[in-house]
């Protein structure tokens, strides 16, 4: 890829390169969309070649690591069918990246992500850094616009963070989500209880910015 012509003729991956108005309705944290996108890289074995939302034949014999990048988090339905091939194809380790958290109030995805979670899927939201990767090897840019990816507000990441974390501990949903559809605003609220503040990690309840650490005074 070049730095400064966008990417390159050359570069295998730019016919399957998607444009950056899909990137940006599709991944933005504040978007909640019907529609999906996936993003994918596979590696295959000890191989350092990296192969990018393309079409290869599946070997059962050779090792290989696949890393999503995913608009919406797996619903009940699909973590299963994960869960399924993964069974099937002991070899094969699996990493997914998150923008958002689809109805992460319904207790049969949010055990769904468990699940996964508990088969040895690891599953994390998108921070700044999968954003600018992704929009350097999967989004053709234009000339010259290589750092000028979509930078989302952090407090979202965060929020879906540690929403993402009362799910894999079991805990109820501490964040809720809803949708003004004249002005085409998302809203947040964030409801903490007791096993929340007893239970999460806090460097992750301070990372929102919304929780401050308690001060001594003598």
């Amino acid at each position: 890829i070049s730095w400064s012509t966008g990417p390159s003729t050359g570069d295998p991956t730019l016919r399957r390169r998607i444009e950056p108005w899909e990137f940006d309705v599709f991944y933005d944290p504040r978007e909640l969309r019907k529609e999906a996108c996936l993003l994918y890289e596979i590696k295959w074995g000890m191989s350092r070649k990296i192969w990018r939302s393309s079409e290869r034949d599946f070997h059962p014999s050779i090792s290989c690591s696949i890393t999503w990048f995913l608009s919406w988090s797996p619903c009940w339905e699909c973590s299963q069918a994960i869960r399924e091939f993964l069974s099937q194809h002991p070899g094969v380790t699996l990493v997914i990246y998150v923008a958002r958290l689809f109805w992460h109030m319904d207790q049969q995805n949010r055990q769904g992500l468990r699940d996964l979670v508990n088969s040895g899927v690891t599953i994390q939201i998108m921070t700044a850094s999968e954003y600018y990767h992704c929009w350097r090897n999967f989004v053709n840019y234009p000339p010259g616009d290589e750092a000028h990816w979509p930078q989302y507000p952090p407090l979202w990441m965060m929020l879906y963070a540690l929403e993402l974390h009362c799910i894999i501990l079991s805990l109820p949903p501490c964040l809720k989500i809803s949708r003004r559809w004249q002005n085409h605003l998302t809203f947040f609220s964030l409801h903490l209880q007791n096993c929340h503040y007893q239970t999460i990690p806090p460097h992750i309840l301070l990372a929102t910015g919304l929780i401050h650490p308690s001060v001594a005074w003598r």
